[in-house]
């Protein structure tokens, strides 16, 4: 009989094995059998608790989505300052756990995948969405109301930009640390330019 609380612990090391494999073989190379030698564990485990590799590479995004939402409320301040909560946005995306090799070569798969997969069509449209709705919502407090969803499509664009310019070049601390003086440069400069006359 399986041990209480197994489950949780055997999903945890699958998804940290298939992050593992992704990194190494790419997402064609890693196949059921190269994440269950990974987690030392039978392929039948695998499909027991994910149905397969497509479910675990679900799981595995999910992991990662539920990893950037928990750096954002993290960084979120606990203060009503809209324009200190749009720069927090900016830290949990550029949060070192989101730029780890393992994480960057991940996400990458994930954008690539979501083009044939609906499944992860469908989680990566979520987390465009919910960008796009934390940006919305402080925004909607400091600037003209008709500058709001064009300043948050430009923010997230510029974020997800420089996020990916990094990833593909394996930039070192310094660049990260740039890219984030950047964008809240932009979203300072977007509050200067389309700020409420009263705050």
């Amino acid at each position: 009989m399986p041990k209480v609380g197994m489950e949780k612990i055997r999903r945890a090391q699958l998804i940290e094995a298939t992050l593992e494999a992704i990194e190494k073989h790419g997402f064609h190379g890693t196949t059921v059998s190269v994440i269950s030698k990974k987690a030392n564990v039978s392929t039948g485990i695998i499909s027991h608790y994910f149905g397969g590799k497509a479910g675990l590479i679900d799981a595995t995004m999910r992991y990662l989505l539920e990893e950037l939402k928990q750096e954002l409320l993290n960084h979120l301040p606990h203060t009503k300052n809209h324009h200190a909560r749009l720069h927090a946005i900016i830290d949990a995306n550029f949060a070192s756990v989101q730029r780890s090799k393992k994480a960057a070569v991940t996400w990458l798969v994930f954008w690539t995948q979501s083009m044939h997969s609906a499944d992860l069509a469908r989680l990566q449209n979520v987390n465009s969405k919910r960008l796009i709705s934390n940006l919305k919502y402080s925004l909607r407090h400091l600037i003209a109301k008709e500058k709001v969803e064009w300043s948050a499509q430009l923010i997230a664009a510029q974020i997800d930009g420089f996020w990916l310019r990094n990833a593909l070049t394996h930039t070192q601390h310094s660049s990260h640390n740039q890219a984030v003086e950047t964008c809240k440069t932009l979203i300072d400069k977007v509050i200067c330019d389309y700020g409420l006359s009263t705050k």
